[in-house]
């Protein structure tokens, strides 16, 4: 038998004997699919550089920078108490306004004084009517304002409630909450005294420590609790002090 081979129009096609079978041409090869391409990452904005530490002189020169303006009374009955807020020249990166917001927005909350309805709270100017002022004060200034001169801690005396930038900024060692929380119990512990409340102890080993409770020197037990209220009722412990040394250092 003889086979014979003849291309057709492209067509490949053998012949042998009596049977044809014809074998078309290869297909085309399809390209393969392409991946779309990925869509550019948005730009992250760049965070914000953190502000500049807050610094200070060992003693001030003993004169305040205001801040200005005030604000709405804060409370819905009770004796209204007015007070403005300074800090001292010789303490940098830290404007009046801004310290006055920190202590506005602590005396504000409805855990603070005013949450019970016997105090009704106002930030002030300089120049209106007070009746005390919230001073952030450096140490040595600090041992001019307050009874004694420990250097360490804040107090407060007559109309003066004064806060101690060094607390301020460093806290207090094994306090066991952030410093935000520790800045909101000295503003409250300190403008307790001036709304006429002696210290007190621990209430009991775990619990919250009262807020008139010498927190900056000792827990006793107790554990942090920044506020004068808890539940919407005045939290309050055994009337009374510890003796406890002043630490050395800042």
């Amino acid at each position: 038998m003889v086979a014979c081979v003849a291309v057709l129009a492209g067509v490949l096609v053998f012949r042998a004997g009596v049977s044809d079978r014809p074998i078309p041409s290869a297909a085309p090869a399809t390209p393969p699919a392409r991946s779309p391409s990925p869509s550019p990452s948005p730009t992250a904005s760049p965070s914000p550089p953190p502000p500049p530490p807050i610094t200070y002189a060992a003693r001030g020169d003993g004169t305040w920078r205001f801040a200005a303006g005030g604000g709405g009374v804060v409370g819905r009955s009770g004796t209204l108490m007015r007070y403005r807020v300074a800090v001292e020249r010789g303490i940098e990166n830290i404007a009046p306004d801004d310290f006055a917001a920190e202590v506005t927005r602590t005396l504000s909350d409805p855990r603070s004084w005013t949450g019970d309805g016997r105090w009704r709270l106002q930030r002030v100017s300089n120049g209106s009517p007070y009746d005390f002022t919230v001073y952030l004060t450096t140490p040595g200034t600090r041992d001019e304002l307050c009874p004694g001169d420990d250097g360490y801690t804040s107090c407060r005396n007559g109309e003066r409630v004064v806060l101690n930038v060094e607390r301020w900024v460093l806290g207090v060692p094994r306090y066991g909450a952030p410093l935000d929380a520790y800045r909101q119990y000295l503003v409250n512990h300190e403008v307790g005294h001036r709304l006429g409340h002696g210290h007190e102890k621990c209430t009991g080993q775990g619990r919250p420590a009262p807020v008139m409770q010498q927190q900056t020197l000792g827990l006793h037990g107790c554990v942090a609790w920044a506020w004068p209220l808890r539940d919407g009722r005045l939290y309050r412990g055994p009337a009374g002090s510890y003796d406890d040394p002043i630490p050395e250092g800042p």
